[in-house]
Formats: C-alpha cells, sequence, structure tokens
C-alpha cells in the first residue's frame, strides 16, 4: 500500500489560487521570523495541498506564539485577577468630553501616551477597569504592570537598597501601561512619595499611566505629604490625561452577604 503523507491527503480548498497561498506562506514566515527568501521559494515551487498545508502549519505555529506570548505578559503584568469587560457595569462611569468607551476599548489613548485617572466612591468599578484594562493591552501582546500605589511604592525601595533603582526605573518604563491602583488609600511617608512622583515623572509622554483614587485632587497633598510635589504629579497627569469619574452604590454592598441594617451602611444610615 503506497505511503501516503499529509502533504498529499490534504485537498487544497475551493477557490484557492496558487498567488493567494504563496502569500499565506509568506506572511506566516514573516510572524515566525524565517527567511523571506526561502518562503517565497517554498510558496511557488510545491503543489496546491503542499503549500496549503505549510501555510497551515505556519499559521498554526504563529498562533501558538502569540499565544506564549500573552500568557507571558500576563504573568508579568501580576494582575490580582485576570478581569475582563464581559458584563462589565458601564452606569457608574461619567465619561470626560471627547472620550469615551469606544477609545477606551480601542486603547488608543496609548498612541498618544495619554493618562487616566479613574477617580471616584469606593465599590463603583475603578480597579475592575483598570484590570481590565491592563488584561485587554496584554491581549494585544503590549506590555502592562499593575501594582497598588503601596506595593509599587515597597518595590522601589528594596530596588534602591539593593543598588538597582536604576534598572527597576528601565524595566518600568517597557510597559505600555503602568497602572496603579488604590492611589492615596494609605498615606506615603516622604520617601515613598518622592520614590513614586519620580516613577510619574519619567512616564510623562513616555508610556500611559492609570490610576485609581478615591480622592479628589484637592486632597494629594495631604498622600504625598507635600503641596508642591502633589501639585507636580497633577500637573503631568491632566496635561495629557483625561478624568473618569465613577459614583453610586458600592458593587460590593449590593451584593454582600450581610444585609440590611448589619452593614456599616445600615449602621451609619
Amino acid at each position: 500500500m503506497p505511503h501516503t503523507t499529509a502533504l498529499q491527503g490534504r485537498e487544497a480548498p475551493m477557490g484557492s489560487s496558487a498567488e493567494a497561498l504563496a502569500e499565506r506562506v509568506a506572511a506566516a514566515g514573516a510572524r515566525c521570523s524565517l527567511t523571506k527568501s526561502l518562503l517565497a521559494d517554498w510558496g511557488v515551487r510545491g503543489t496546491p495541498r503542499q503549500v496549503e498545508y505549510l501555510a497551515e502549519y505556519l499559521e498554526a505555529e504563529c498562533a501558538s506564539r502569540d499565544a506564549s506570548r500573552k500568557a507571558s505578559l500576563l504573568r508579568r503584568c501580576a494582575l490580582p485577577q485576570a478581569k475582563t469587560f464581559d458584563g462589565y457595569d458601564w452606569t457608574s462611569v461619567s465619561w470626560p468630553e471627547g472620550f469615551g468607551r469606544a477609545d477606551l476599548l480601542s486603547l488608543s489613548f496609548l498612541e498618544r501616551r495619554e493618562d487616566l485617572v479613574l477617580m471616584g466612591d469606593v465599590g463603583t468599578g475603578k480597579t475592575h477597569m483598570l484590570e481590565a484594562i491592563c488584561s485587554l493591552c496584554c491581549q494585544q501582546m503590549r506590555p502592562a504592570r499593575f501594582f497598588t500605589a503601596s506595593s509599587l511604592v515597597m518595590r522601589l525601595r528594596r530596588a534602591r537598597d539593593a543598588g538597582s533603582l536604576d534598572r527597576e526605573l528601565a524595566q518600568l518604563a517597557k510597559a505600555d501601561i503602568l497602572g496603579i491602583d488604590e492611589l492615596g488609600f494609605l498615606p506615603l511617608d516622604t520617601d515613598g512619595a518622592r520614590l513614586l512622583f519620580q516613577v510619574i515623572s519619567e512616564s510623562y509622554e513616555r508610556q500611559s499611566l492609570v490610576i485609581t483614587t478615591n480622592l479628589e485632587f484637592a486632597r494629594w497633598g495631604a498622600v504625598f505629604g507635600d503641596d508642591q510635589m502633589a501639585a507636580a504629579v497633577i500637573d503631568r497627569i491632566c496635561h495629557h490625561g483625561r478624568l473618569l469619574k465613577f459614583s453610586g452604590e458600592s458593587w460590593r454592598m449590593r451584593h454582600a452577604l450581610i444585609s440590611g441594617d448589619s452593614t456599616p451602611e445600615g449602621q451609619l444610615a
């Protein structure tokens, strides 16, 4: 019984032309960083079945590499949870003029190195949005990093004490998005405020910051312990930034197992 290879056993799809198959091979091979001249040669020298098989193999290899790259970016991003925008409740969000949901989901603000400040009430979806933005960025194979403000300061402090602050800052600068969650949730000492200011200053017009906070800008002086430093931070963020305001009832309180007068809100009412 004659031996039948995978190349021989597959029929080329109806309507496939030699030129189209050769283009598929060249495109897939280019994504796999293969030699263009070799791909061009193999794209025309084989039978339609063979070229179709080669194109499918290279496309599968590209898909596998893309999946590995996305998984690696998500691990490095270090999200607490891999949140997405599926089922996200947009009703709590007030959008700034000239910027809406489509602009956010397209990540077009990254091209302009614009910053986003997600400001508002507790439990209204700020952290969820930040995590979903970072996740979307990684899915598009763009690097993102996620930190709480306090964890970022601790990381910077350890790097400085180890004599590797410059290297740490250079690593942070490689991300298209630097997400900083819960700014103002915990106060910063003078040393921590200066380290965080350094990150924000060096990101200016180089990458996008996405910051969540419960505090209005007027209260950032207490966060940084210095009104002038806070003013400098706000000045940089607002220059190329958008403010998204969040309001409404806490999602966690609406779905709390403990309800009624037993909740903190009920006791304060």
